[in-house]
């Protein structure tokens, strides 16, 4: 069964006590921060450009509290994904999502004052105040989003607004993580176990069918149950997303959620194009995996099964060992980093009730780059971690290199770190063996994981811009409408009938990434330039490693494709995605060769 959190060890979580001290400490910074944000609004609405002081002032009070903001809702939603049934870390999130809130209502007079300014004026108050120039590429992203800030009192509307439009993720949040509670089943081993988010992959990954079988049954029943509740929640965020980019003149969600990290448009349009181009070689493992497994009826409960024999076992110790061991490829300063966060207490390893499915890595600008896991000891854990330290290290450099302004990146460029991390994990788990088994399970497991994430996500994409574009026509996005437009995709991604597969309908109720606006493409492209990007590190020089270090250290210092570039992709070009499935057919050949052996 799985442990209450007080069973587990305390080496094995995260200390947030560098965050802050108690409770109490985060209670009076709580009052002090609502305090400052109260007095700034009272004081510089109507002043943003009176002269350039008065721009610089108001223009670093703001990021002040920001910061502020940031780490109190670090804290608070850290402590609640701890365990998600605990009241007070409910009140706590709560609180900080408020405190966003008025935060935003706050500053909201901030855009669109700043953008009445004329270019004239604006280098005028440049030259007036030397200061402001560490804001210069701040202030051009606001520009070139000019013509969708609209007046100030519509921006303070919908900046109140805000606890609203976040209803949606916030009830399927508590309601899938807290609330649900999915049945018992038999493990392989015929022990009957609680079905959690955690414990459902390595279910799938059983060799026995009949254990597979259940758990995956088991699942979809609930979502099957709730479906119409989940329909609505992800209904309403949807039209959320549609409504914003309406009133801010965005032509869609899409385009909206694009512009934010200044991602045009073309880079989703040409992975989208690529993946379905190369959906003949994602058919081509299905047959083969069908084959490995001599079935005649190869379902969807099938698909993540290890095609090996090989039960590659990893403790935390071992995996922290072999995460040290390979991530060394990046140099001293990447090593002493990585060492900190294991040594420091940065990571939340187990599994216990109410802990937040999944993991990922967090933090803000003045915390460790904490990271969330839900260890099982799989070869997938593994790989998980050196993601995550990828995402920790990323935001490790950025914050030593970058002032607060640029101390964060764009969600478009983060994928890219943490799947960089992974392909070295791939590459120098291969060159190590020469073990045909051992080669076998690992081809298996890349194979898996490209299809996991280059089409997989992608896949997540094209449903995702499908529900927006629909919702945008005057579609009702029922349940029945949602299960009927993901079992048909999943057919053509699969070539699996949709009919025979009836669960997988229901896979778009339990995903949450479809709350978080258009975010999921850049899994693929992430791991797509990784994949390039991984090659360089492994087989190339030191200065295209110092290249690479420079991309995590650049923050949002320079728009994301600029960055990108630097480190040597152009993501707006076919290029980089023919390359990694160029390298998916070469090691499918591989694996195919291996099989016949």
């Amino acid at each position: 069964m799985v442990k209450e959190r007080t069973e587990i060890l305390e080496q094995l979580t995260w200390d947030l006590t560098t965050i802050f001290s108690t409770d109490e400490a985060w209670e009076e910074e709580l009052d002090c921060v609502t305090g400052n944000i109260e007095d700034a609004e009272a004081d510089f609405v109507g002043h943003l450009l009176d002269n350039a002081a008065t721009l610089n002032e108001i223009t670093a009070t703001m990021l002040s509290i920001s910061r502020d903001v940031e780490k109190l809702y670090v804290y608070a939603s850290m402590k609640n994904d701890q365990d998600t049934r605990a009241a007070k870390y409910q009140e706590y999130q709560a609180k900080a999502t408020t405190l966003y809130a008025k935060f935003g209502e706050a500053f909201s007079f901030y855009e669109p004052e700043f953008l009445a300014l004329t270019t004239e004026n604006y280098q005028k108050l440049l030259l007036d105040e030397p200061q402001l120039k560490k804001y210069q590429h701040y202030f051009e992203r606001l520009f070139t989003k000019k013509a969708h800030i609209l007046t100030q009192k519509e921006e303070k509307l919908l900046a109140s607004a805000g606890e609203i439009f976040g209803s949606g993720a916030e009830i399927f949040e508590v309601f899938d993580n807290a609330d649900v509670r999915f049945p018992q089943v038999k493990d392989e081993s015929g022990k009957e176990i609680q079905l959690t988010h955690g414990n459902y992959i390595s279910l799938m990954e059983s060799k026995d069918r009949t254990a597979r079988k259940n758990a995956y049954k088991a699942l979809y029943s609930n979502y099957e149950q709730y479906q119409h509740t989940y329909a609505k929640t992800l209904q309403t965020n949807v039209k959320v997303h549609n409504f914003n980019a309406e009133v801010r003149g965005y032509s869609s969600a899409r385009e909206a959620a694009l512009a934010e990290n200044f991602v045009p448009e073309k880079v989703y349009d040409v992975l989208i194009e690529t993946v379905n181009k190369y959906l003949p070689l994602l058919h081509r493992y299905i047959v083969l995996r069908k084959e490995i497994l001599n079935l005649s009826d190869l379902k969807m409960y099938d698909i993540y099964t290890p095609l090996s024999t090989l039960d590659y076992k990893f403790n935390y110790e071992d995996g922290v060992k072999k995460a040290q061991e390979v991530l060394a490829i990046f140099g001293e300063d990447y090593t002493k980093r990585v060492k900190r966060a294991f040594d420091e207490r940065w990571i939340d390893v187990c599994e216990n009730v109410g802990k937040r499915s999944g993991a990922y890595s967090g933090g803000s600008y003045d915390t460790n780059a904490f990271m969330l896991l839900n260890w099982q000891e799989t070869l997938d854990d593994l790989f998980t971690l050196v993601h995550e330290m990828g995402h920790s290290m990323h935001s490790t450099f950025t914050r030593e290199n970058q002032p607060y302004v640029y101390g964060d990146y764009p969600i478009f460029l983060a994928e890219i770190a943490s799947t960089t991390n992974e392909n070295i994990l791939t590459e120098t788990l291969l060159n190590e063996t020469e073990d045909d088994k051992e080669r076998f399970a690992l081809l298996n497991h890349w194979l898996d994981s490209f299809r996991g994430t280059i089409y997989r996500q992608a896949q997540f994409a094209e449903f995702e811009q499908m529900i927006h574009e629909a919702d945008a026509k005057g579609q009702v996005l029922t349940s029945e409408f949602m299960n009927d437009t993901y079992g048909k995709l999943n057919e053509k991604y699969y070539g699996l009938k949709a009919e025979e597969n009836l669960e997988i309908q229901y896979e778009w109720a339990r995903i949450p990434h479809f709350y978080y606006n258009f975010y999921v493409f850049q899994y693929s492209t992430g791991f797509a330039a990784a994949t390039y990007l991984a090659e360089k590190i492994v087989h190339g020089t030191t200065e295209n490693r110092e290249k690479y270090l420079n991309y995590l250290k650049a923050g949002s210092s320079a728009y994301p494709l600029d960055v990108i570039a630097k480190a040597g992709v152009d993501m707006t070009s076919a290029e980089y995605l023919e390359s990694s499935f160029q390298l998916f057919e070469k090691r499918l050949k591989e694996f195919e060769t291996l099989v016949k052996k």
